[in-house]
């Protein structure tokens, strides 16, 4: 029998990654979040408190906070590191039996991460994204809807790659940077900045 489930944050994605939850055989979900006092349910998911509520210690804790940098606070913070922190794969994802994956990632349907590649804790591999061979995903990046990361990109720490972007194979995105809408990736992205457009470059 599949454990509880405690999903932290109500939004959007929490609702998302619930139905992933359920589609892999999870039949006690539940919600924390700091609106509990202001929420019964989210969609028909109930809500069992706000973030200092007590978790049973044999439930499974999983962060979906949309934020890059609070899902990875939250993901590394108590009490909840004394859980375990599934990650949650759509059944029609494809995970390469190659690829490391660490601990609390969402991979929605339709995705692909190919042989090689590593995926840090609390990625967010969504709709239809593919991280092909040997890429190197670090803690809380999101790869959006529709993105594609060629062979041996390098993705850092809290960074958006925005939907339908595409990365050139062997690009090194920085860390906390912001890579725009359908934007074309062919050259190096230093920390911390926002790049759009194609060929992608620096918004002004």
């Amino acid at each position: 029998m599949m454990p509880a489930l405690y999903i932290i944050g109500a939004g959007g994605h929490g609702r998302v990654v619930a139905d992933i939850a359920e589609a892999l055989g999870y039949t006690h979900v539940f919600f924390l979040d700091a609106r509990a006092d202001q929420l019964e349910r989210n969609l028909h998911w109930p809500l069992a408190g706000d973030l200092k509520t007590a978790i049973p210690k044999d439930a499974s804790v999983f962060v979906a906070i949309g934020s890059n940098e609070a899902r990875l606070n939250l993901l590394r913070s108590e009490p909840w590191r004394s859980h375990d922190m599934p990650n949650l794969i759509h059944p029609t994802a494809f995970i390469s039996a190659r690829a490391k994956l660490a601990s609390g990632i969402a991979a929605m349907p339709q995705s692909a991460v190919n042989a090689g590649a590593s995926i840090g804790a609390g990625v967010i591999i969504n709709t239809g994204a593919t991280v092909d061979h040997d890429c190197q995903i670090g803690d809380g990046a999101h790869i959006s809807p529709g993105a594609h990361l060629a062979g041996s990109v390098n993705v850092g720490e809290k960074s958006w790659v925005g939907i339908g972007a595409v990365v050139r194979e062997g690009i090194k995105i920085g860390r906390n940077v912001m890579i725009g809408a359908g934007a074309v990736v062919v050259s190096e992205v230093p920390d911390g900045v926002q790049v759009v457009g194609n060929p992608a470059h620096r918004r002004s």
